[in-house]
């Protein structure tokens, strides 16, 4: 047998890379053929600048298998000791419903969609938001709700933006009640400081001792006392300030809506509601505020407009505050949002409907009632008189109480000298609550779960002030009250599921945003209990697996990017920026140079960048580019010699935003270091660096990196998101630390940036086992496929349209520009037309207008297949015909399936028809799209009715019947 395979062969340990990258052998030989050249290697040397390629190799290690990969994961996870988690602090123990778990955390038809600007082919998840921000609205009293944002720390930080915005007091500091959770206190004393506010920490009753702009309360509070806030909210308001409440979500089913106390923000973490802890997140955070501040709400915010036909369709509203449009003028960072796991919340509350979530928020209560009674019967101390769900007691044996409690595989609040905290959950039984009682108690104490609950039902209970009982209805909607069962739930969740495109119908062909496969093996740790179920702020000896795994991730991370640490607690790439900025700032500080303010931005950087200079105070200064897509380098030097004194920093990001290898990049960087300034780089275009060049080998010396993008983190809808930044060690210090949980390698002191100190530690096991199954020559071989597959698409795409930008040898990076001006132009058909048209293909827009007005920015990644590849180029070749007849006058620019498109099966079917191209040409453009039709559910949508009439919550059931 002499043709027998060696035993490493057989044994497949780089099988995950070949299913990770979409094309075979015989495919990447075709395009390297339609290229001109003969290799890989030939088409990397064309295309990447001989002076930033990589000498050596990653040392990532050698690929494993998907077996060997989780069998080590599993075995790294069980060191987390998974203990009865009371430490509440924002952070609770809760079940996810499994119709949940299975059919929308575990499902890729909703982890793997993109943010919906592409509202037609996204209807469903759209429908959950506005789901999400109805019932933000019914528990919170307020007029107008935002689509999640990140934490409930930083949508605190988000309310003292709104606050500084709209606050007709001219002060300039902002008060924070000390009984607000410490983390919350953290980030947002740490965006004051950026912002360049004052802050005020004190008790609750003292903000009206101070000149303010807005204050910070939270109900109940972190030690769990429910107090009435109403005379307070009305004092900061009589100062012409903004009152902020950040609220817990559970508790408001009993508690009265902190609307109807008079906030004018309010504000919380919708973890609780069936979303794991996950030792930190990710979580989306609610947010609610008066229509009259509607301009000024941070995030996004899913609107009730109408389409062509004028049915009732949802989109993604007011989006004109959106960073590339307004960008250092926007209200907050878009890139602020947890879709997927609002989705779970609103999935959460349409489940159970008002009164199964009422029913949870009352057992909860009557066991904090209970654990009450029972410890005070036994002469306990309880701090406070009121509380729902969490009890503090103040004891001088705290220290014995709470390591009994950890001898019993039991975790309490112990953050605060003299007492501890006990917060009860959903997750609660009575034969928890006995527990606790032995815990705090000793044995032999005599109480009773049944006799102290059947008390309290005869006498009733005070600890919720009659003052401050819910008494309106909630959830009156029939989207929270039709699906109980479920069989119905099931239904439904496959109902909007199906109104959705996402990655596992076909190519989402975005720029910038590297759709790129979500292996399912990568996916399947995020929900073991092991990681899970963990408190963020359990002690770090129960946290080993987590430490190890991250661990190693950091030390994998630092070698791809060339840096020397990584922070991993920023949760987005929004967060990544503003956390690299803020340590720019701090290490210009720390030398005697606080005064270097100015970011110098080149004109075709992403708008999330100045978008996040803002954030941190930077003046920001524009460098031109030239024709070619290029930073234009005379205006680069220039500038930086105008503002040399104060420069802080340079943005780039590279390849660039246009999608090319700048052969100027190390120029670029030692300009700005010779004037004293640091270099960002955006980690957005990653994947056409990993184990080819290296941001800290180029010269920067600070790059967040985009771990739903490069590192295999799905989307979700339009988060989660991880944003860890990587840094040169002169910069290390000033990564973000964190109050409660100390970080590692940075300095005591730091602020966070995230509610938890390593962020949304829950799915970075998911970029962990990309990186352990790819191994440093699969890491290696995505990056020269991406190029590949982009520099294939460009070539073909070219004999039809123009490309806009391209680099050296003709060739692009990992994307390319289409041009469509000069088809407008001619024609009158617009982006905005061909970006409808492809969803009767089946495809997702590719990025419209950005960076250039008028464009289609397109990114195949490595993990799209010849075959799709060819299809979308089918698509794009087919739909340019469709513009050659309106060119040549067969149909008039009125009346085409290029302007009436999306197409629906009732705009199909309905019993008019008027168009100048038949009805199975409308939807059956190409033979391959009648293999598998995706049908788009509303046509196109009017986005100008949608803002000029407002509707932020669900409209009448009807709207919803197919």
């Amino acid at each position: 047998m002499s043709n027998a395979k060696s035993l490493e062969q057989l044994e497949q340990k780089q099988d995950f890379i070949r299913r990770h990258i979409g094309p075979s052998p015989a495919q990447v030989s075709d395009m390297l053929s339609a290229l001109g050249v003969s290799s890989v290697e030939e088409l990397i040397g064309q295309t990447v600048p001989a002076s930033i390629r990589l000498e050596q190799g990653l040392s990532i290690g050698e690929s494993r298998t998907e077996v060997e990969t989780l069998s080590y994961l599993k075995s790294v996870a069980s060191k987390n000791k998974v203990f009865k988690s009371y430490i509440g602090q924002g952070y609770h123990p809760t079940h996810v419903p499994h119709v949940i778990l299975r059919n929308v955390l575990e499902n890729p038809g909703w982890y793997t969609a993109y943010t919906p600007y592409q509202p037609e082919i996204a209807q469903g998840r759209l429908e959950s938001l506005l789901n999400f921000q109805t019932m933000t609205l019914d528990l919170t009293g307020l007029d107008l709700a935002s689509a999640s944002l990140l934490d409930e720390s930083t949508a605190a930080a988000e309310a003292m933006g709104l606050a500084k915005r709209v606050a007709k007091s001219k002060s300039n500091t902002f008060f924070i009640a000390e009984d607000v959770h410490t983390q919350t206190i953290d980030v947002v004393a740490t965006r004051a400081e950026q912002f360049g506010f004052d802050v005020i920490v004190g008790k609750a009753a003292e903000a009206l001792d101070h000149d303010i702009f807005g204050a910070l309360f939270q109900y109940p509070s972190t030690t769990g006392e429910i107090t009435d806030v109403t005379d307070l909210i009305a004092g900061v308001q009589s100062k012409k300030a903004i009152a902020c409440v950040a609220a817990d979500i559970m508790s408001l089913l009993l508690l009265k809506a902190p609307g109807k106390l008079g906030a004018d923000v309010v504000l919380g973490s919708a973890q609780r509601f069936g979303v794991p802890m996950g030792y930190g997140g990710p979580h989306a955070a609610f947010f609610a505020t008066r229509d009259k501040y509607k301009r000024s709400l941070p995030g996004r915010i899913i609107g009730v407009s109408k389409d062509r036909l004028g049915n009732d369709a949802l989109r993604m509203a007011m989006q004109t505050r959106e960073q590339h449009i307004r960008r250092e003028k926007a209200n907050s960072n878009i890139c602020t949002a947890q879709v997927l796991l609002a989705n779970m919340a609103a999935f959460y509350a349409v489940y159970h409907g008002p009164q199964g979530l009422k029913t949870i928020a009352e057992r909860i209560h009557l066991f904090a009632d209970i654990l009450a009674a029972g410890l005070k019967a036994k002469g306990v101390n309880l701090k406070h008189d009121t509380w729902f769900d969490t009890l503090t007691v103040v004891a001088d044996n705290k220290d014995e109480i709470v390591a009994r409690a950890v001898a019993n595989g039991v975790n309490f609040a112990s953050n605060r000298a003299g007492e501890y905290s006990i917060s009860v959950s959903e997750t609660t039984t009575r034969a928890d609550v006995a527990e606790l009682f032995d815990i705090i108690l000793g044995e032999g104490h005599g109480l009773s779960v049944d006799a102290l609950a059947n008390e309290i039902e005869v006498n009733g209970s005070n600890s919720i002030p009659a003052s401050l009982v819910r008494d309106d209805e909630i959830l009156t909607h029939p989207n929270f009250n039709s699906y109980h069962s479920e069989t119905e739930m099931l239904r439904y969740i496959k109902r909007l599921e199906n109104k959705d495109l996402a990655l596992n119908h076909s190519m989402i062909s975005l720029g910038s945003c590297t759709m790129k496969l979500n292996a399912t093996a990568e996916m399947i740790p995020i929900t073991w209990p092991e990681f899970a179920n963990l408190h963020p702020f359990c002690p770090l000896d129960q946290a080993a697996g987590y430490q190890i795994m991250m661990t190693e991730l950091h030390d994998w991370l630092v070698n791809i990017t060339g840096y020397d640490a990584v922070s991993l607690q920023p949760n987005s790439g929004a967060q990544g920026e503003y956390a690299g900025l803020i340590a720019i700032r701090k290490y210009h500080e720390s030398r005697g140079e606080g005064h270097r303010n100015v970011c110098l931005i080149p004109s075709s950087a992403h708008g999330t960048n100045p978008a996040s200079a803002q954030m941190a105070s930077m003046k920001i200064v524009v460098v031109d580019c030239d024709k070619n897509g290029n930073v234009d380098m005379a205006d680069l030097k220039a500038k930086a010699e105008e503002v040399s004194e104060n420069l802080s920093c340079i943005m780039i990001t590279y390849p660039s935003t246009h999608g090319v290898y700048e052969e100027t990049i190390r120029e670029i960087c030692d300009i700005v270091h010779q004037h004293g300034g640091q270099v960002y780089m955006d980690g957005a275009n990653m994947n056409a660096q990993v184990g080819v060049t290296s941001p800290g080998s180029i010269g920067s010396d600070v790059s967040h990196l985009n771990l739903h993008k490069t590192f295999c983190i799905p989307h979700g809808g339009g988060g989660p998101g991880v944003g860890p930044i990587g840094v040169k060690s002169h910069l290390a210090p000033f990564m973000p630390n964190h109050s409660v949980i100390n970080v590692a390698g940075t300095n005591i002191g730091n602020g966070a940036v995230s509610a938890a100190p390593y962020g949304s530690a829950a799915i970075l096991p998911i970029s962990w086992a990309y990186i352990a199954m790819m191994g440093s020559e699969g890491l290696k071989q995505a990056t020269e496929m991406a190029i590949v597959n982009a520099n294939y698409l460009s070539e073909k795409l070219s004999e039809h349209y123009p490309i806009l930008y391209r680099g050296r040898n003709n060739r692009v990076a990992h994307e390319c520009i289409v041009d469509l001006r000069p088809i407008k132009e001619q024609t009158g058909v617009t982006e905005m037309d061909v970006a409808k048209r492809l969803q009767d293909y089946g495809f997702h827009s590719p990025t419209m207008s950005f960076p250039v007005a008028g464009t289609l920015m397109i990114e195949p990644t490595e993990s799209e297949s010849k075959v799709e590849i060819d299809r979308f180029i089918e698509a794009m070749v087919s739909i340019k015909s469709e513009i050659d007849r309106i060119a040549s006058g067969e149909w008039s620019i009125e009346n085409n399936p290029l302007v009436f498109a999306p197409h629906t099966q009732a705009d199909v079917l309905g019993n008019e028809w008027d168009r100048a191209y038949d009805r199975f040409y409308a939807a059956f453009p190409v033979p391959s799209v009648a293999k598998d039709k995706f049908w788009p559910t509303v046509t196109r949508i009017d986005d100008v009715y949608g803002d000029r009439n407002l509707v932020c919550s669900c409209p009448a059931v009807e709207t919803y019947r197919d």
